[in-house]
């Protein structure tokens, strides 16, 4: 059985250390003593479409922080992890699953096997369907019953199908191509639906149901109550496909509900569902150009990952994966900051 994290040696060196100098922490301070912090804790990453910098020195860590984090991720077999990862193994170990994010960034379209097959002639043919998809509603050739174009587009997911599209959306707002007004929906509370429906209009109102299973409860009441203030409408059960399409790979209950499972999006065991929903909300919202430079930097940061960074080389700790373990929160283990969490000043 692997070792608990908070049982790990390395991880109770870095705990004693935040225990006796944690306190004493002053970020302006540690900029002035170190005329190089800056580039001692940040590095640029070079993409197709521009540079991406990762800037970790306004993190509260010091050179021997970073030296104990780094023997931690050793410990810890980070790399051991990423290599499974990026070769298809199934490091998820809780589900018995493959962790491919990164397949829906594999611009290179390297071969990814899970169980000996291949995974991206599939997850290709889904990006290209999503991305015909969006097209046809950004430019107004999908209609509804009525004959008119999308004009609001409601997202209904709980949980990463909700708050990273939602993240995504306002993020990245300033950069908006036009297209539809976007909407989410988590609350299994009524009111929150009743007060998005009630800026909507049903004849131009599209809906996205995301649910793997198409059985989560709280998505799938959300989605009912969408489609019968939607029927209110239309008064039609048949128009209910034009309105409303699946993240989802539960074809026979997708239908069931009303959808076209030509209009259904898979994403498989092997993919994360916010993953690919991301991908289809950067279409809607961004256009495909944008969307490209989007996929583009994100795949520079798993090639980075894949193939730069090394826990070996003395001048490799630039990972700004390896200095996310935050001293208040990771070195009180599962306790969140308290009052003797030091601030940045």
């Amino acid at each position: 059985m692997a070792m608990a994290l908070t049982d790990d040696p390395t991880y109770q060196d870095l705990e004693r250390w935040y225990k006796a100098n944690a306190g004493s922490l002053n970020m302006r301070a540690m900029f002035e003593s170190d005329q190089d912090r800056f580039s001692s804790f940040s590095t640029t990453l070079e993409t197709d479409d521009g540079q991406i910098l990762l800037d970790y020195s306004k993190n509260l860590i010091t050179q021997d922080v970073m030296a104990m984090l780094l023997t931690m991720a050793k410990s810890r077999r980070v790399e051991e992890a990423r290599d499974k990862m990026f070769s298809g193994e199934k490091i998820n170990f809780t589900e018995g699953r493959a962790v491919l994010h990164i397949a829906l960034r594999n611009r290179s379209n390297t071969p990814i096997k899970v169980d000996g097959k291949d995974v991206m002639p599939e997850v290709n043919r889904v990006l290209d369907k999503m991305k015909a998809f969006c097209h046809k509603v950004r430019s107004g050739e999908w209609k509804g019953f009525s004959g008119k174009s999308i004009t609001d587009v409601v997202n209904i997911g709980i949980g990463g199908s909700d708050l990273g599209p939602l993240m995504v959306t306002e993020a990245l707002k300033p950069y908006s191509a036009g297209g539809p007004n976007v909407w989410f929906v988590s609350n299994i509370d009524g009111t929150h639906m009743a007060k998005t429906l009630a800026q909507l209009n049903a004849e131009t109102t599209l809906f996205i149901i995301a649910s793997k299973t198409f059985t989560t409860q709280e998505t799938i009441t959300n989605a009912e109550s969408a489609r019968d203030w939607f029927l209110q409408t239309a008064n039609d059960k048949s128009a209910v496909a034009k309105h409303f399409v699946a993240l989802s790979t539960n074809a026979a209950k997708v239908r069931d509900f009303g959808i076209d499972t030509e209009n259904m999006f898979e994403f498989w065991d092997v993919m994360d569902l916010c993953d690919f929903f991301l991908l289809a909300k950067y279409s809607r919202i961004l256009g495909s150009s944008l969307c490209e430079q989007v996929k583009s930097h994100m795949t520079c940061v798993c090639v980075f990952l894949r193939e730069t960074w090394s826990l070996m080389g003395s001048t490799s700790p630039k990972m700004a994966a390896v200095s996310t373990i935050t001293l208040a929160p990771s070195c009180g283990g599962n306790q969140g900051p308290t009052d003797s969490t030091p601030s940045i000043s």
